[in-house]
């Protein structure tokens, strides 16, 4: 593009920026005549980030940073892209835009950028209901990050966050559980603002409690994200998630009327009562010491509030899904237990695991004292 022509358009848009704004302006135009792209680049992120920009950064896009697209970082460049493409007039306009932008990167030196492009326009196909042309570019992009030793964060948490997306809309609950873990990892939780903090906690704890394969909350539990419920209209669904990770049938029961505030939770009211059910059979394994773990159906009838007639089926769906390990006596009507699932302890549960300590302790004692009683000769010679 003819340098005048760029000169005057950014004499136009400066004169059009507000007064704050148009000191940016002349460092723009500083940078761009002594070719410091590096520098350039920089002072139009910081510019592109002012909120006062907005209606500025489509025509700067389209007649300015185009013009020296390939001298500037790519990763960058598609932030620029991305951040214009937000003042689109609809998703319609925001995909041809960013197919456009997208087709732009897609070269051997900068995956990282297309990856970038490519997730974020999977995410406006989302929004427009294409869940099947969303899933064959987080597709291809997953093909590439695959590739690639190291890139950067922003690029994980973009795919990670789109990919949670699509998975939500396809009420795939684990699979979303985990993406949207892993990409809260790639990010700092300050810079979700409050809403979003609670939003993704919230859709997380729902994901965690209905989906059919997850029985261990340990990792939610102990992130802060769930803290943003806490003094919130919502704070009853992190006090569930805990009743459900200690199988506390008492605090369910109490907490069983929030369900109705969730139609998903509503919807999978049986399923959560199995799923409470599991987790208080595991429980009560946990408390008991390894050699007392046979166990009657009576007793676990006791400890479950599950009928003695489906006492077995319970147990035999423990094993199939792993939480525990042992064997049936069906004619004895006893399980024996050798293993249970391992996960996160809350207060209650770490002080009954010292006294348990406390008590293999004085075992062990006593049976040293004894060993030194009878064995007194033994120890002379």
């Amino acid at each position: 593009m003819d340098p005048e022509v760029i000169s005057n358009f950014l004499s136009e848009q400066r004169e059009a920026a507000s007064e704050d704004l148009q000191q940016s302006f002349l460092t723009i135009e500083d940078y761009w005549d002594r070719k410091l792209w590096h520098q350039l680049t920089d002072v139009l992120g910081e510019y592109f980030d002012n909120p006062a920009s907005a209606s500025q950064r489509l025509p700067l896009f389209r007649s300015f940073i185009l013009s020296f697209a390939e001298k500037i970082n790519q990763l960058k460049f598609v932030s620029l892209g991305l951040s214009a493409a937000t003042q689109c007039s609809d998703d319609y306009e925001r995909l041809t835009f960013l197919t456009h932008l997208t087709e732009k990167v897609n070269k051997p030196s900068s995956q990282d950028a297309y990856v970038f492009a490519l997730v974020a326009a999977s995410e406006v196909k989302l929004r427009l209901h294409d869940l099947d042309g969303a899933r064959k570019d987080l597709d291809k992009a997953e093909s590439i990050l695959d590739t690639f030793d190291s890139v950067e964060t922003e690029v994980h948490a973009s795919f990670y966050r789109t990919n949670a997306s699509y998975y939500q809309a396809k009420h795939d609950f684990a699979a979303y559980y985990r993406n949207a873990l892993l990409y809260l990892a790639c990010i700092d939780l300050k810079n979700l603002t409050p809403q979003e903090s609670q939003t993704r906690a919230y859709d997380l704890s729902v994901a965690a409690l209905i989906s059919d394969s997850i029985y261990n909350f340990g990792e939610l539990l102990l992130h802060p994200v769930l803290s943003s419920l806490s003094g919130t209209e919502h704070a009853w669904l992190r006090d569930l998630l805990f009743a459900f990770n200690r199988g506390d049938l008492a605090a369910y029961n109490v907490l069983e009327n929030n369900l109705s505030k969730c139609r998903l939770l509503e919807e999978h009211k049986t399923f959560l009562w199995q799923k409470i059910s599991l987790s208080a059979l595991t429980e009560a394994v946990f408390r008991r010491p390894p050699h007392d773990r046979a166990m009657t159906f009576a007793t676990i009838s006791q400890e479950t509030h599950v009928q003695p007639q489906e006492i077995e089926i319970l147990i035999m769906k423990a094993l199939s899904l792993g939480l525990l390990r042992g064997s049936i006596d069906q004619v004895a009507e006893i399980a024996r237990i050798n293993w249970v699932q391992p996960k996160v302890l809350d207060m209650k549960q770490i002080d009954n695991m010292r006294l348990r300590l406390k008590d293999w302790d004085s075992s062990v004692n006593q049976l040293g004292h004894w060993i030194e009683g009878v064995g007194k000769d033994v120890w002379a010679a």
